[in-house]
């Protein structure tokens, strides 16, 4: 009998705590195309908190530029979001295009920070010549000075 009551229980326990919850989808879905965007930019807007701006500002809350952008509001993305969520398959397919996409702007950004740092060793290099371009004409005045001090 003991048996019984913990086998009721805990089967009791693990039916209430699956959920069988469907819900009915929104009137205002964002599409998930649209959805791989905002993510994408919410992603980004929340890792440029910690970032200085132009105005060297940090901290800067970029949400409401991001919905500015796509044309709507917090409410909107918060019941399209959390329908996609109670979709789990679905959102971990749109979870792997946004990490697509910033990987891919990552990427570009990789190549396009080591061409700034291979334009920023040229410009070194050549100032570096042009410096011992002036040193070598300084020497030569400086020993042409002498030699002809040294004539008089």
């Amino acid at each position: 009998m003991n048996k019984f009551i913990y086998i009721f229980f805990i089967s009791f326990l693990i039916y209430s705590c699956t959920s069988n919850t469907i819900l009915k989808k929104p009137d205002d879905l964002i599409p998930e195309d649209k959805m791989v965007d905002l993510l994408t930019d919410l992603f980004l807007a929340d890792n440029a908190k910690n970032t200085k701006n132009l105005q060297l500002e940090r901290q800067v809350n970029y949400y409401p530029l991001v919905f500015e952008k796509y044309n709507i509001d917090s409410t909107q993305f918060k019941e399209s979001n959390f329908y996609y969520t109670s979709r789990v398959d679905e959102y971990d397919v749109l979870l792997l295009k946004v990490n697509e996409r910033l990987s891919a702007l990552n990427k570009k950004f990789e190549e396009l920070k080591r061409q700034e740092d291979s334009l920023v060793d040229v410009d070194k290099i050549m100032k570096n010549k042009v410096i011992d371009s002036i040193n070598n004409i300084k020497k030569r005045t400086v020993k042409s000075i002498k030699e002809d001090i040294r004539e008089r």
